[in-house]
């Protein structure tokens, strides 16, 4: 089985509504999915599809592409938001100044107090980061100084480095449809030497379709072609990366509980 362990419910739905989405991932194997928080303000929406259906978790934070309008000054709403049951992980957050949506310091602002709802809550902080490897190494080492935490950078796409970096620091990667695209070989490089026990899988639904269905619109089934790529990538079985992926999605995700998906198995 599989676990998309990033996607993007709450707009897929703009098209669809969930329930053949989650019915197409499950004739997939994609047993579980985590569907992300981006914005506090429809918080309640993703929630809500979480509640929804088993497999299904959620995570409670602010895009840094929103950081100017719900940055968040503390972790304190962050925290009390990260109870609910459902809530799993904390994000997500990080820096992205390939865009620079918001101003570098509210995102960076931002970032740090996320850091800190993880540490405190014991929950995953999920890290987007783009053209900014520099300061998110920099910023999660600072950090770390005041106690450790747990993470993972979702989508990768950075540079070897801060693979390295975060690694280092007991950090997982995320492995989207991204490494099946022809101009990810310095992407794929890294993953090649990325070890297995420290990966996840995921879509970034409704974006980054794999490859054989670039162009269309993405959603949690699809997590299946991602990871073919990535067995053929390391010379081993898909049953492999699906064992692994899993195993390490729980061991991170400690809140999930694999009797939910129990009964997805095909």
């Amino acid at each position: 089985m599989l676990i998309d362990s990033h996607c993007h419910l709450d707009y897929l739905m703009k098209d669809e509504a969930v329930d053949p989405i989650v019915a197409r991932a499950h004739q997939a194997g994609v047993s579980g999915m985590v569907t992300i928080s981006t914005k506090l303000s429809t918080f309640p929406k993703v929630r809500a599809l979480a509640d929804g259906c088993r497999g299904i978790w959620c995570t409670v934070g602010v895009h840094p592409h929103n950081a100017d309008e719900e940055g968040q000054e503390s972790p304190a709403q962050l925290l009390e938001l990260a109870k609910d049951e459902r809530v799993i992980g904390i994000g997500e957050t990080g820096l992205d100044y390939y865009y620079d949506n918001a101003p570098r310091e509210d995102q960076q602002r931002s970032f740090r107090s996320h850091i800190e709802a993880a540490r405190e809550s014991g929950l995953p902080l999920i890290v987007h980061t783009r053209d900014a490897d520099d300061d998110t190494v920099a910023i999660l080492r600072d950090s770390y100084q005041d106690g450790a935490f747990p993470g993972l950078i979702h989508c990768f796409t950075a540079s070897r480095a801060l693979a390295e970096a975060v690694l280092e620091l007991g950090f997982y990667l995320s492995v989207s449809g991204i490494i099946t695209f022809k101009k990810a070989d310095d992407i794929r490089e890294t993953l090649r030497y990325a070890p297995l026990n420290r990966l996840l899988v995921e879509t970034d639904s409704p974006f980054l379709a794999p490859v054989p269905l670039r162009g269309k619109t993405n959603e949690p089934a699809y997590v299946c072609h991602t990871a073919k790529a990535l067995a053929d990538l390391k010379g081993i079985s898909l049953e492999a990366v699906e064992t692994a992926t899993t195993e390490n999605f729980f061991r991170l995700f400690s809140k999930a509980s694999f009797d939910e998906i129990r009964g997805h198995r095909q």
